[in-house]
């Protein structure tokens, strides 16, 4: 029982480790977007600017929405308990949603309202010079949390395709940040031509429908990131190669006849749950089937260690010689 009791807490010692490089792509992230949001808000005060205003809204929400990951991340790794046995990692997922609410209610929102507003009541841009450095900046500290955030799914994920990294990330803490600066990119690309085009068509109603795109960039990007945390959340298997590995050791003990498919669940980004139904061969004792169960059990463990439980349910046992 105390080794047992060590190896769990081994295990839960590298989930939480396994966490940090999550947590500084957050903190980078919430850092920067804290620095451009104060820029942002500075330079439409100066220039009047509806679409800098709405990407100062963006950056702000962008910086509570790193502290609800934060949070998310830090409750995520509390060790199991009489209530909750499987743990708490799921509940980063809760709060991933609650980032994609946020996103859509008070970025999205605020944005469209924002660019109907200037619309309806248009003003012009005093000293534009000032937008275009503080987008210059922005583009910059922006594109670096990108490059960050890309290099960490690309880590967990090996293509690069963005849309399959994202898809087939477990970690909201990190794909949820790529989404937000590929957002906060685009953003800031539609704000920079909202200015340019004001200014060469001398048109102040350009402005305001540049705000109304930028928020329905975030609107877009709120309902995607919700998509991929529902799934999360409601409980999303392991990927195939992890199942077919699975499977493929399984199949290697002599003893084991069939293996119906596995039944994987994500508790967690590195946190996994495995439940199969193994088909014996008839008139083996019950020796063999529990020392291929145990030899099953620790190769899945050593090529998938994010596998923190595993359930496997022997058939054909009423024809296995009692010894």
């Amino acid at each position: 029982m105390q080794i047992a009791y060590q190896k769990f807490l081994s295990n839960n010692l590298i989930f939480i480790m396994a966490k940090g490089n999550s947590t500084r792509t957050i903190l980078g992230a919430l850092g920067a977007n804290l620095a451009i949001a104060i820029t942002k808000f500075v330079a439409a005060y100066f220039t009047g600017s509806s679409a800098m205003i709405s990407e100062g809204i963006h950056s702000v929400v962008d910086c509570g929405n790193s502290v609800l990951l934060l949070l998310g991340n830090k409750r995520s790794q509390r060790l199991p308990d009489k209530k909750h046995p499987f743990g708490y990692g799921k509940e980063l997922y809760f709060w991933s949603l609650l980032v994609a609410v946020s996103l859509f209610g008070i970025g999205g929102g605020m944005a469209i309202y924002e660019g109907i507003t200037h619309i309806e009541h248009p003003e012009q841009i005093k000293d534009s010079f000032v937008n275009y450095i503080v987008l210059g900046f922005a583009l910059v500290f922006e594109g670096i949390s990108w490059v960050i955030a890309y290099n960490e799914v690309r880590k967990e994920i090996k293509s690069n395709n963005i849309m399959v990294a994202i898809n087939n990330s477990k970690d909201p803490s990190v794909f949820a940040v790529l989404m937000e600066d590929t957002a906060a990119l685009i953003g800031l690309v539609i704000a920079f031509f909202g200015v340019l085009l004001g200014d060469m068509f001398d048109n102040h109603y350009i402005d305001g429908i540049a705000s109304i795109f930028i928020g329905v960039v975030l609107t877009a990007t709120s309902v995607l990131l919700a998509y991929e945390s529902k799934a999360l959340l409601i409980g999303e298997s392991a990927n195939d190669d992890m199942i077919a590995d699975i499977v493929s050791i399984t199949k290697q003990e002599v003893v084991v006849q069939n293996v119906k498919n596995p039944l994987t669940m994500h508790l967690g980004p590195e946190e996994i749950i495995l439940a199969m139904e193994i088909n014996f061969k008839d008139d083996i004792s019950s020796n063999d089937v529990a020392h291929a169960i145990e030899t099953i059990e620790r190769k899945i463990r050593e090529m998938h260690p994010e596998i923190k439980k595993i359930f496997i349910e022997a058939q054909s046992l009423a024809k296995i010689q009692m010894d």
